[in-house]
């Protein structure tokens, strides 16, 4: 027994020899307390080099993480066992954070270039008052479709996609809102529709769909439709943009009868160690030419309405990605439906899939 505490006094010992001499090091570059930053964000969602430009301005050394889905991004926080001072996740789960007492208030008067902003991705019901959250960016949810492969036939509504010259050539994002708020959509009700029974008439709608469906894929769907395994996807509008850098032959709709219109927003974790570094961060993200830069670099629309001035005339009027008013006023944010209804969604869309076979 002796020999066993004298083991686990050592091991301890060891380890906090390891912590100090670690954190001398951080702090000898620079990389602890005030003088650090870190950032959980989603893949590839920002221009490496403007990390850089941060770092240099401000003498604030980034560490940047990413996550793949808001649940992870949310479960990770939850646990506490790293700190995050920026993180950046969609509407629904801002809503479901705020909830849950996981965010801090965001200081307005510390983000000069929130100014910049348009005023109509401001204030939306996922989080009134933007207290919690900062544009970062935005898009829709429509369909990539092969002009080529269709015959020059064009895709404007969702019942388009019923058509039975279709058999074998869509390809649907794995996602049960999207897949759900289709079928919802196109039969006129809302994408945060509870009542049961739309809900089962919207996903009886999309069983006849089957036929046409090729598949129900992840992120390979970029290079499926890309690579022309298929004619038409249901995909998000960044990703959108990304497949018809590859393929000329693509084009991106957003359905007459409207569809999702989604952000991702910056947030401030309440367990942050440095909420001044975070403001600071924020506000470089706002500056029109910081976010012009970072728009063109991830492909997604920024809500940034002075950016658009310095990117290329042809991006920032391109009506696809920057649709105008009359087509975002049919567009609807997720709401947060709560546990059970987020529950029935998936339940529906499972069936869906497991009907398909």
């Amino acid at each position: 027994m002796k020999q066993l505490m004298r083991s686990f006094i050592v091991i301890v010992a060891i380890s906090l020899v390891l912590m100090y001499v670690v954190s001398q090091l951080n702090s000898a570059q620079g990389y602890s307390g005030d003088n650090t930053l870190t950032v959980y964000n989603w893949g590839d969602y920002i221009d490496p080099e403007i990390i850089d430009e941060f770092e240099e301005e401000t003498g604030i050394k980034v560490i940047y993480q990413t996550f793949d889905s808001n649940e992870a991004m949310m479960t990770k926080i939850e646990q506490g066992g790293t700190t995050f001072d920026i993180a950046v996740p969609s509407e629904y789960a801002i809503s479901k954070m705020k909830e849950e007492d996981l965010l801090l208030p965001v200081d307005h008067k510390q983000l000069r270039n929130l100014k910049h902003i348009n005023p109509r991705f401001l204030n939306l019901s996922f989080d009134e008052g933007n207290r919690y959250s900062i544009p970062y960016f935005w898009g829709t949810v429509g369909v990539v479709y092969n002009k080529e492969m269709l015959n020059g036939k064009e895709i404007t509504s969702w019942d388009d996609l019923w058509d039975p010259k279709l058999k074998n050539q869509i390809l649907l994002a794995d996602g049960a809102r999207e897949v759900i708020g289709m079928g919802l959509n196109s039969l006129d009700y809302s994408l945060n529709d509870t009542d049961k029974k739309h809900l089962r008439e919207a996903k009886e709608k999309l069983d006849t769909l089957t036929p046409n469906v090729k598949a129900i894929v992840g992120d390979e769907i970029k290079m499926l439709l890309a690579n022309e395994e298929a004619a038409v996807g249901l995909v998000w509008s960044g990703d959108a943009s990304e497949i018809m850098s590859e393929n000329e032959n693509l084009d991106y709709v957003v359905p007459e009868e409207g569809s999702n219109l989604w952000f991702d927003n910056m947030v401030i974790p309440k367990t942050a160690n440095n909420i001044k570094g975070a403001h600071q961060f924020m506000n470089f993200m706002l500056d029109p030419e910081i976010a012009a830069r970072n728009a063109e670099y991830v492909g997604y629309s920024t809500p940034n309405e002075k950016a658009l001035d310095y990117l290329p005339e042809e991006v920032a009027k391109d009506e696809r990605f920057y649709p105008d008013e009359a087509l975002t006023e049919k567009l609807e944010v997720y709401d947060n439906l709560g546990k059970e209804m987020l529950g029935y969604y998936n339940e529906l869309f499972l069936e869906f899939k497991m009907h398909r076979k």
